[in-house]
């Protein structure tokens, strides 16, 4: 009897993104630069909001926390949110070592199996973490909801800021939605049950207002390994809920009003913007299909009207389409913009100002955002020219991309794990792509894509089968089935 050899998922991940163009190990130079710092002094003049009711909702093992939220009612029916962003820049000079390899990597990596993050965990889950504990440095955002759901853009101005519960996206997603009991952090802080409803009250109206503008309601299937001892037990898809919805408008908000902050500063900028969809032909066709027809020239409002109508319809395979109309819109990508220059919009979110700035530890383009606002509150210089912001949103959008291949190929690698004891078990599945490239199929337990090899013939995008597994291989991320 011959023993497998076991697969070390953390060798391939840590392969991938040497493959792609990351460093996945930080240098000895960022190594003894972080070590040594201290957590840095509070500038005179700045806001001391310690003593609110600051909370973070995240994953329930995230400790690189960027941002808090606190909201309080206001007349005429507002609500006044406030954001807090972790103040990075304060830790991590620009040209220090640490932001040398921030800018290279550009942003975090998570790959189910291992975690490469931009900065060293000595900052991004100590020092620059919001996470519960002492006042820690921050800039905070704000903006009002209005009862119809709309937004004015408030200050923004450096703080500090002191998180009294770190909640978890499941726990407070299905309280909020009435199928789970109340966090048991609630009992232990007095205020805080009524505070995430007044957060949850606030993002609905935003949501629902985004929603009218033409947002579009997607919903893609990304399952993340579950590991024990480094080993795949298990995939896992979140499920998008209440909770998830509100810190996104939350983070949507924020970053609405860093532009116009920016804007009425005078100070050029990266905006995330998607553009007009690269396919709106193939989207056109594509609702068609299920009957229904879309106008000729792209309409956000139109195709949101579609999706909506097409998850009540048929939920199961509502994730499949969401993914076919993301790839048909393309990509979203990093602009440098000037004052006064006409923004480009984001396609999906039905907003027409829109950056990233609210996740600092994470993403390096959030870095340079702060850096911007924080030399726009203290009257100096911006520190980047429109030069510089040309290269780096070209860098940074490449480098996203990048992310999303390894996170991808390791999501295909831990699942060939998975099944490698399944070869010859026959799944039910759901077509997911039939072209000249290949066809694709996912399977609905465990939740898994791969490609059909045999017996293709005649499937297409939709339609349910039945396959067997032929072969796996992790190291290359295949999967393969044939038809039964």
């Amino acid at each position: 009897m011959t023993t497998r050899p076991s697969i070390d998922l953390k060798a391939i991940a840590r392969d991938a993104m040497e493959t792609y163009g990351f460093s996945p190990r930080f240098s000895p130079a960022v190594e003894r630069e972080v070590g040594a710092i201290a957590a840095p002094a509070v500038p005179h003049g700045v806001r001391d909001l310690s003593s609110l009711l600051w909370s973070s909702i995240d994953n329930i093992d995230s400790l690189d926390l960027d941002q808090i939220e606190y909201c309080e009612r206001t007349g005429r029916g507002e609500i006044l949110v406030r954001v807090a962003i972790a103040d990075v820049d304060a830790s991590v000079p620009r040209a220090s070592a640490a932001d040398r390899h921030a800018v290279h990597n550009g942003t975090s990596v998570y790959t189910g199996v291992e975690t490469f993050p931009m900065l060293p965990d000595r900052l991004s889950k100590g020092i620059t973490s919001l996470l519960p504990g002492p006042p820690r440095l921050a800039v905070v955002i704000e903006y009002t909801v209005r009862p119809d759901g709309s937004t004015r853009p408030g200050g923004i101005y450096r703080a500090l800021v002191r998180n009294r519960a770190k909640l978890v996206y499941e726990e407070v997603g299905d309280w909020l939605e009435d199928i789970g009991d109340p966090p048991a952090i609630f009992s232990d802080v007095p205020g805080l049950e009524e505070q995430v409803l007044l957060q949850d009250e606030a993002a609905r109206r935003r949501r629902r207002h985004r929603m009218e503008q033409g947002a579009l309601d997607l919903e893609t299937i990304e399952a993340a390994p579950v590991m024990e001892e480094g080993t795949v037990t298990d995939l896992v898809v979140p499920r998008q809920n209440a909770a998830r919805r509100l810190i996104e408008e939350f983070m949507i908000g924020a970053n609405g009003a860093v532009v116009e902050y920016l804007g009425r500063a005078g100070v050029p900028m990266i905006q995330r913007v998607v553009l007009t969809p690269k396919n709106w032909d193939g989207i056109v066709a594509t609702a068609a299909e299920y009957g229904w027809r879309l106008p000729k020239k792209p309409s956000a409002k139109a195709l949101s009207k579609f999706l909506v109508r097409r998850k009540m319809a048929d939920p199961e395979r509502f994730p499949d389409l969401s993914l076919t109309i993301v790839k048909l819109i393309g990509h979203g990508i990093y602009l440098p913009l000037d004052p006064g220059e006409p923004p480009c919009g984001h396609f999906g979110l039905a907003v027409t100002d829109y950056t990233h700035g609210t996740a600092p530890n994470r993403r390096y383009v959030d870095v340079i955002i702060q850096r911007q606002v924080k030399a726009a509150l203290q009257g100096e210089e911006t520190p980047y020219t429109r030069d510089d912001l040309e290269s780096l949103a070209a860098w940074l959008t490449d480098r996203e991309r990048a992310s999303e291949k390894v996170e991808r190929f390791m999501r295909k690698a831990a699942a060939a794990v998975l099944l490698e004891d399944r070869i010859g078990d026959v799944f039910d599945a759901l077509v997911t792509g039939a072209s000249e490239k290949g066809t694709y199929v996912r399977i609905v337990s465990p939740p898994v894509e791969g490609r059909v090899m045999e017996g293709e013939e005649g499937l297409s995008v939709g339609r349910k089968v039945r396959v067997r597994l032929v072969r796996t291989d992790p190291y290359r991320g295949y999967i393969d089935f044939e038809r039964v």
